[in-house]
């Protein structure tokens, strides 16, 4: 191990190098949870999910020993900075560099519900970027989409001011769930706060059940789509490739044109 580069309730992440001389990230199993079983099944979770997934912008697992004295998995190490400290420290993304950013970030929650996972978790803390490249971290509470729901309701798992509103009702999630998710971290990318406020957590998941997102500032066409996306009903929203598709450069490197779902698989121009 080289360094240790995150740490949370269940889990530290370290920064190591493996035989082959790459830099690579190793989530360990905190020692007081090495023998409990509920700890272990959420990692071998964890693990089955990223390694379904395969794509550019999604940090990719290289290996794992979820039966070893030390329960690990082995990640593709993202060199760069978690959006969420980016923005406080050089602005919000402007212009082309926000489109671009949004529309990559489209492109890896596509290739993740592509692979039949669900994230659950996308929020400006699991987004590294590097330029305007970002890739989507952290499946530790990702499942498979035909799996059993792994929380109960009333419970709230996630990044609070970036979750669904049917999650804070305590419905499943879903595709739709995960799209909600990237448009409110789009919205932070574009503005450096919250689209639903800061505060108590009872005031943060109020205003996202009464869809009072807060996007002044972020330009159009991209304020068009994020309201798409924070739609209310989840049946409203456009899955992630119409979002990245929506955010394709014009023909000769121009914006995209400002666009409007007409419904959940069509698009308009306006």
């Amino acid at each position: 191990m080289l360094d240790e580069i995150g740490r949370g309730s269940t889990a530290v992440v370290y920064l190591a190098m493996d035989s082959r001389g790459r830099e690579v990230a190793v989530k360990e199993l905190v020692p007081e949870l090495t023998g409990v079983p509920e700890a272990i099944d959420r990692l071998a979770r964890e693990m089955r999910a990223q390694a379904r997934v395969r794509s550019a912008y999604v940090a990719g697992l290289l290996d794992g020993a979820i039966t070893a004295e030390r329960p690990h998995v082995v990640m593709q190490y993202v060199p760069g900075c978690p959006l969420y400290d980016l923005v406080p420290a050089y602005g919000p993304l402007r212009g082309d560099r926000l489109a671009r950013f949004a529309r990559r970030l489209a492109l890896a929650l596509g290739d993740v519900h592509d692979a039949g996972v669900l994230h659950r978790d996308v929020s400006p803390g699991n987004v590294i970027v590097m330029g305007d490249r970002p890739t989507l971290i952290d499946f530790g509470i990702a499942q498979e989409s035909g799996a059993d729901q792994i929380t109960r309701r009333g419970m709230v798992v996630g990044t609070p001011a970036y979750l669904a509103p049917e999650l804070i009702e305590g419905e499943r999630a879903t595709t739709a769930s995960d799209v909600f998710s990237w448009a409110a971290t789009v919205a932070f990318a574009a503005t450096g706060r919250p689209p639903f406020g800061r505060g108590s957590l009872h005031g943060v998941c109020f205003r996202i059940l009464r869809g009072q997102a807060d996007l002044d500032g972020v330009p159009e066409p991209v304020a068009g789509l994020l309201r798409a996306a924070l739609r209310r009903d989840p049946a409203e929203r456009p899955p992630a490739r119409w979002f990245a598709g929506a955010l394709a450069p014009l023909p000769g490197g121009g914006r995209p044109r400002a666009v409007h779902a007409t419904a959940r698989d069509g698009v308009a121009a306006a």
